[in-house]
């Protein structure tokens, strides 16, 4: 229940537990400093509105979307003053600034109305109404905390230097194919990076199981702009694309009813879970299906988006104690997506690279060396207040443990969602701007930039109850469950050594430790189809160079999250995108494919019940029965459809036949006696 009308300028509870990383690039006052290009810095009310009663929610929803459109809005007349040589601040505010804030101001007053009209009108609300025209600041950052440079090379050229557009489709001063960045400063080499310290030890009564849930990549491609989260009801709510994997209802007019009986991508079809995240594309002058689309190109995110290579999906414990089933319908955002202007306190984005996962950064995009792919993680927050699915602003229902383990006054630990994320992407010729090797960047709201703080995931807990309790029990008990660590289809996906029971990561051995890679070479080239493949389909992107993806090297130790088994994309390169207003759906094109998110069965699961389909689970079609044949998945006997006229071979046929034979022999012959004894009497 959601009461009150309370608002804070700062939410300590959604606030991620780590550290602000070296190297943030921050000014006085939190914000990440804005290099290469101005934007517009606007208070977040949405974050900062911590109560709204429950018959107020909708509108202010909406008036919150409202209020993001007319910045995005704004931020295009900016782009269209500074390229038409606007130097004049009086001028842009006068054009662009004050009306910002009038509009602002009018919204702002219809949500203080409509909380009124609920509960208790809040204060204070008007003074959020203005913003601040934020110059572009060019000063490069230090070399070591992301001087624009290769892994090993010399200092970068500074983005300021490029001008027009280059082969990879570098916008004007080299800032991104949109035109709104990324820009070079944005990156940082991973091996300069200095490992985080490392955790602490469990406690005694610590929950140490893990659970595995296996969605897949989103190799059938469904994105759109929406957020049923935070702007339900209003299309291109997120201003940006995302990929879903999991439930596959996402839109923003999906009710609960719709998510708890949608179909899901998940190999346990008790997970009917959301997870989403914005895209992440290469800035290589590739015009996807959205280039004209809301929340696509027409908002500055633009270029080809790139397919993971892997997701892992695990739910661990808590390092204090045992933790408690996550109510149904649970929502959890981790991280903020407007970070860049909004400052730290809510960020949550974590980048590395495979083999280097002990090295996270949290406002650059990670240069990795060759044979190392681009990872984002993400941990979501672990403790929930006990009554609560969702808030006012999406995060004071949940917060992150202390180091210890230990929740907020209150809140109870429950299973902590780890999403790792891993791209086969070349590093990014940074010294030329992205005009040799592109640059990639996560999408964003236009005013954002991509910058790599912004990054953000997002989930519903729509898991079976039955599925959720034994979640619990394994990770209160300390096994490993869920999904398959039998993987063995996977492209490029290392399988561990005999009886680790575990599958390694790209670029790592069965226990996290730096390996070799699985030989899909970070330096390699890239697919460039409209399909947004990177290179796992046949005839595409990198191959497997010999002697690459084998043994770890002695004495080295990195620990990185559970890594469960690897998901795969699906065997067809993803064509046929189709847009509608704020949406684009890729479909494959194989007409055994089945429907979006057909999950691909697996042989084994490493649960300790017996695998089960929810109640609400619609019955399999016959495609999904063909994928799942074509990779080697065999159904149990008794599920198995038994021809009923094709069994046995021509002797066994036979040996049926022969004393109906017999029988009917001896009938005509009793038949030929009885003609003949009628003869003789007469």
């Amino acid at each position: 229940m959601l009461g009150g009308a309370g608002i804070v300028a700062a939410n300590v509870y959604a606030s991620a537990s780590e550290g602000w990383g070296e190297g943030s690039g921050t000014d006085s006052a939190g914000h990440v400093l804005s290099t290469g290009m101005p934007t517009i810095d606007c208070p977040d009310v949405g974050s900062r509105l911590t109560a709204v009663p429950d018959a107020a929610r909708a509108d202010v929803d909406r008036e919150l979307a409202v209020l993001d459109q007319q910045t995005a809005e704004a931020y295009r007349q900016l782009q269209r003053w500074s390229q038409a040589g606007g130097r004049d601040g009086d001028s842009a505010d006068d054009t662009i600034m004050n009306p910002l804030e009038e509009k602002r101001s009018a919204s702002i007053g219809r949500i203080a109305d409509t909380i009124d009209r609920a509960g208790e009108r809040p204060q204070g609300l008007d003074t959020w109404a203005a913003c601040t025209l934020r110059p572009g600041d060019s000063a490069q950052p230090p070399a070591s905390q992301g001087d624009g440079t290769q892994p090993g090379e010399g200092q970068g050229q500074s983005d300021q230097g490029q001008n027009g557009q280059g082969q990879n489709g570098q916008g004007q001063n080299g800032a991104g194919q949109g035109g709104n960045g990324p820009v070079v400063s944005d990156y940082a080499d991973i091996t300069a990076v200095q490992p985080d310290a490392p955790a602490p030890p469990p406690q005694a009564d610590a929950s140490l199981g893990t659970f595995t849930s296996d969605c897949g990549v989103n190799a059938n491609g469904l994105f759109n702009s929406d957020n049923v989260i935070v702007a339900p009801g209003v299309s291109n709510g997120a201003h940006h694309f995302h990929d879903y994997i999991g439930n596959q209802s996402n839109t923003a007019f999906a009710s609960d009813e719709d998510l708890a009986n949608a179909d899901t991508s998940c190999v346990d079809r008790g997970d009917r879970s959301t997870y989403y995240w914005p895209v992440l594309r290469l800035q290589n002058g590739t015009q996807e299906r959205d280039a004209g689309a809301p929340g696509g190109g027409t908002e500055g995110n633009a270029g080809q988006i790139v397919t993971p290579k892997q997701v892992t999906l695990t739910f661990v414990g808590n390092p204090r104690g045992k933790v408690t089933a996550m109510p149904r319908l649970l929502r959890i955002i981790t991280g903020d997506a407007k970070a860049f202007v909004n400052g730290p306190g809510n960020a949550n984005a974590s980048w590395s690279c495979t083999g280097y996962e002990d090295r996270q950064l949290k406002d650059k995009y990670p240069l990795c060396p060759s044979g190392s792919d681009v990872v984002r993680t993400f941990r979501f927050q672990s403790c929930w207040d006990g009554r609560n699915i969702d808030s006012a602003n999406h995060r004071t229902h949940v917060a992150f443990a202390a180091e210890d383990g230990s929740c907020p006054a209150g809140f109870q630990p429950i299973p902590q969602l780890v999403q790792r994320i891993v791209y086969d992407v070349p590093a990014p010729s940074v010294a030329d701007g992205g005009r040799t090797v592109p640059l990639f960047a996560v999408d964003s709201f236009p005013e954002q930039l991509h910058k790599p703080v912004t990054d953000h995931g997002d989930f519903i807990n729509v898991f079976d109850e039955d599925l959720m309790r034994e979640m619990v029990d394994c990770v209160n008990s300390g096994r490993t469950c869920g999904a398959s660590a039998d993987d063995s289809g996977a492209t490029g996906t290392p399988t561990a050594s005999p009886g680790s029971g575990a599958t390694a990561a790209p670029g790592d051995d069965a226990t996290g430790k730096p390996g070799g890679g699985t030989g899909a070479g970070s330096s390699g080239a890239t697919g460039t189809g409209s399909s947004g493949a990177t290179g796992t389909e046949p005839g595409e992107g990198t191959a497997t160079q010999p002697g690459e993806g084998t043994a770890t090297q002695p004495g080295e130790g990195v620990t990185v999250a559970p890594v469960p088994s690897a998901s795969r994309p699906s065997d067809v390169p993803r064509t046929g995108v189709t847009t509608e207003p704020a949406r684009t759906t890729r479909k494959d094109t194989d007409a055994k494919a089945g429907p979006a998110g057909t999950a691909q069965p697996r042989s084994t699961t490493a649960r300790s019940a017996p695998a089960r389909s929810a109640p609400t689970s619609p019955a399999p079609d016959s495609s999904a029965s063909d994928q799942a044949t074509a990779a080697g998945y065999v159904p149990p006997a008794a599920a198995q459809t038994e021809p009923q006229a094709a069994e046995g071979g021509l002797a066994e046929t036979g040996a049926h036949l022969w004393p109906a034979a017999i029988g009917t022999l001896l009938a005509l012959s009793g038949l030929f006696m009885l003609l003949r004894a009628r003869r003789m009497r007469y």
